[in-house]
């Protein structure tokens, strides 16, 4: 660990200095990259915080480890009054150095403390509380993603703010849902089309203008006339669209399950199409994207063999707390959180005569893995459909993780909730899922789709918008 320095040699008043807390480290690892030509000031509590969960069992164990190598890597050799005086932060062999970091050990004195030290939060605020006092000239900024922790905060007269750096939007409301919905005909809003046919398909070809112009590839195009159009390409000036037939959408199966709406035909259309590697589906509860995609998966992987097997997880916070106390195997271990795709599995099989044993069967016959996320970091999937439950409680950083695990051959489907978000210091706007959504945008071999509805039961719907 770094020599840490004395709080006198910190500071400058010519940029802004940001305190970072250790959430916001677990958060992005990489986050002290990001702040441009501003100092940056690790406090020793941080650094005490991420040594202790480095060894744990949780997931962001790795997480905190890769803080830690970073801060190490940018320290360096440095001397204690370098590191007091800032050390450069070089971002790659070609950048010049921007910005630079410092370690905050000094501790404020009990005469100059505005909150008790028996807590960690107390302790940062009351370091950079002395911090101020010191540097009256300076502009000190604490980042957290903790909301109370920026309400003690600002109760003592620091500027604090959450971490925005990997937020795509600043409204869930302005996301993507993959389609555009146009009332009465499309046809209607445009002047100009060049229509092609083409191995049996039709194609349009339509100038980027008027509610076109903000549509991009693999996204929809549905109106209240039955068209439904899909954009395979997308330029500057010019969209083209493919024509899709509605009736052959709403009748197209997967393992014997039918879309119940338009919304679930086009979502099962790229779940089925063999050049899409990425499907992110996001929906209220019930609205049908665990059975989707469960329904997909068993097609592609037992009727057309197009994947060698089905890798299942998901990530919930007491999945990693609770995982070693649970009996049996990882695949064993994981099967109770997992418990959503044996119960679509089910539901896929409530007609047969003994479900149980359709059940049975399929587990036996399908090559399902339930995979924990703890074991996913450092491995490479080939030819695999994986399958990520509970999406929106990832972190950008560990979505990124995950889907980069996809080896040749490999599909990814993302399932999630904006409106169900379990996991501490997240939120709609900064939810993995909401960040893969905005950067894989446009992305030519993948595709979202906004569910909606919840087709579950009425009892379900009701609940979903009154309770």
């Amino acid at each position: 660990m770094p020599r840490a320095v004395k709080l006198e040699s910190i500071t400058s008043p010519q940029t802004t200095t940001y305190i970072l807390d250790s959430n916001v480290l677990i958060h992005d690892p990489n986050a002290l990259l990001n702040f441009d030509e501003h100092r940056v000031i690790i406090p020793m509590t941080v650094l005490e915080e991420l040594d202790h969960l480095k060894n744990s069992k949780q997931t962001i164990a790795a997480d905190c480890r890769q803080a830690i190598r970073l801060i190490d890597n940018i320290v360096g050799n440095a001397s204690p009054e370098e590191i007091g005086r800032g050390v450069p932060i070089t971002r790659g062999e070609q950048d010049p150095p921007q910005g630079s970091l410092s370690i905050m050990m000094e501790h404020a004195k009990d005469n100059l403390t505005h909150l008790s030290n028996n807590l960690n939060d107390n302790q940062i605020i009351n370091d950079i509380c002395q911090l101020q006092k010191a540097r009256p000239e300076g502009e000190f900024v604490l980042v957290t993603k903790d909301i109370n922790m920026r309400l003690k905060a600002r109760g003592c007269g620091i500027p604090a703010e959450d971490y925005h750096n990997d937020q795509q939007i600043s409204d869930v409301n302005l996301l993507s849902k993959g389609f555009l919905e146009v009332e009465g005909s499309f046809w209607d809003n445009v002047d100009q089309v060049n229509t092609e046919q083409t191995n049996g398909h039709t194609y349009h070809t339509l100038p980027r203008t008027g509610i076109l112009e903000e549509i991009t590839v693999n996204e929809f195009i549905i109106d209240e006339q039955g068209f439904v159009g899909r954009v395979i390409q997308a330029t500057d000036d010019k969209i083209r669209l493919l024509h899709l037939s509605e009736e052959s959408l709403m009748h197209q199966k997967a393992w014997g399950l039918q879309p119940l709406d338009i919304h679930q035909a086009i979502a099962l259309h790229l779940l089925l199409d063999p050049d899409i590697q990425l499907v992110n589906l996001n929906g209220p509860a019930g609205s049908g994207k665990t059975i989707l995609a469960l329904a997909a998966a068993i097609e592609m992987t037992v009727a057309s063999k197009q994947y060698r097997r089905i890798i299942a997880t998901r990530s919930t916070r007491g999945l990693d707390e609770d995982i070693g106390y649970l009996p049996g195997t990882e695949q064993e271990k994981m099967e109770p959180w997992l418990g959503a795709i044996t119960d679509n599995m089910e539901a896929l099989h409530r007609d047969d005569e003994n479900t149980n044993g359709s059940v049975d069967y399929i587990l036996n016959q399908v090559p399902i893995h339930f995979k924990s996320l703890n074991y996913i970091r450092g491995r490479s999937f080939q030819e695999s459909l994986i399958i990520i439950d509970e999406c929106q409680n990832l972190t950008p950083h560990q979505m990124k993780t995950i889907i980069t695990r996809a080896g040749m051959g490999t599909k990814v489907i993302c399932l999630g909730n904006l409106a169900q978000i379990d996991t501490p210091y997240l939120s709609p706007t900064s939810s993995g899922l909401t960040y893969l959504t905005g950067r894989f945008r446009g992305f030519e071999f993948g595709g979202m789709v906004q569910l909606e509805g919840v087709p579950r039961s009425a009892l379900a719907a009701f609940a979903e918008e009154n309770l």
